[in-house]
């Protein structure tokens, strides 16, 4: 039975308990909810690919308390060290090389020699990693390319029965996973896109991020079908067909949609961090009404733009069987 509690300081005490035992805990980020385990247990993070049905090739997220943590696992170079000064706490995960004597198991490294760190920014987040005293494994907590859950009823609605216990911190503020930058091969490469815009990111480097240049798995969120919804997505629509639904962004698609269309937006006003923050909330909104075809708005490919791009690209994706 899944355990499913108010995040107060005696439910945050409990799931604490629960990660040293080995067990599961869903927990609120600012980014999404995340599934929890101790990094340093192999067989407790064996649980987490169990319970989401999650490609063991697909590395995992060591949350950690703070950088002098992050330090005890990865080898950060000095541009690391500038990013995780100018957005630690938060929605940024660094990957690099293992460091000597790292905590964290090889499973959650998926046997790669780099291992990905972050130290969010959450309250939540943070009591429960100060509570374990070590890393804590946590990919998204939903069934594995399923859309990312922003609220501990979106974690329920997969995982109830597969896990012990979801924190309920209320609805997650950013709703994008964390931006991820690789600094395993010389110069920084943006890995996956995230809730930190690639310009951002760029401003405080100096310099452009690259992109990966081969197609082997490094870090969440890299598979070609991945956060994908029951429905059939049509990108870059200017109308809608008959029969579909409408995922707008600044009102496109609304002045086209027949009477009676069902259509979410984004943001009405076109506001990309509105956009962001409604992205899975607004997917799990048409697999709650069976819909089985979307037509989606042009979202520009700018700031947290293409992050969302990135994740309805993926979505859109043929599902992997």
């Amino acid at each position: 039975m899944t355990i499913v509690a108010p995040a107060d300081a005696a439910a945050i005490a409990r799931a604490a308990t629960i990660l040293r035992e080995g067990g599961l805990v869903a927990f609120p980020t600012e980014t999404v909810y995340g599934l929890g385990a101790d990094a340093t247990q192999a067989w407790a993070v064996a649980r987490i690919y169990d319970a989401k049905d999650r490609p063991s090739f697909n590395p995992l997220i060591a949350h950690v308390a703070d950088l002098e943590a992050a330090r005890r696992e990865a080898i950060l170079p000095e541009l690391a060290l500038r990013l995780a000064a100018a957005f630690w706490p938060g929605p940024l995960t660094i990957v690099a090389p293992v460091a000597p004597g790292g905590a964290v198991c090889d499973l959650v490294r998926a046997g790669l020699p780099s291992v990905a760190v972050r130290a969010p920014a959450h309250p939540i987040a943070q009591a429960l990693i100060a509570a374990l005293g070590r890393p804590i494994a946590a990919p998204s907590a939903n069934r594995s390319g399923h859309v990312s859950p922003v609220t501990a009823a979106h974690v329920a609605e997969d995982l109830s029965g597969r896990v012990d216990m979801i924190l309920d911190g209320g609805r997650t503020a950013a709703g994008l996973e964390s931006t991820i930058v690789s600094f395993c091969e010389g110069s920084p490469i943006l890995l996956r896109p995230g809730a930190i815009a690639r310009e951002a990111i760029e401003k405080i480097l100096g310099e452009k991020l690259a992109a990966p240049a081969h197609t082997e798995i490094l870090a969440p969120g890299m598979t070609p079908s991945h956060y994908a919804p029951a429905a059939r997505l049509r990108l870059e629509a200017l109308d809608l067909n008959e029969g579909e639904a409408a995922l707008d962004f600044g009102a496109r698609l609304a002045a086209r949609a027949k009477p009676g269309a069902f259509v979410l937006d984004l943001s009405p006003s076109g506001d990309l961090v509105e956009a962001a923050a409604n992205l899975f909330a607004h997917l799990r909104e048409f697999d709650a009404r069976q819909i089985a075809n979307v037509a989606v708005a042009h979202i520009p490919e700018r700031g947290l733009g293409e992050a969302i791009n990135d994740r309805l690209r993926r979505a859109s994706a043929p599902k992997l069987n």
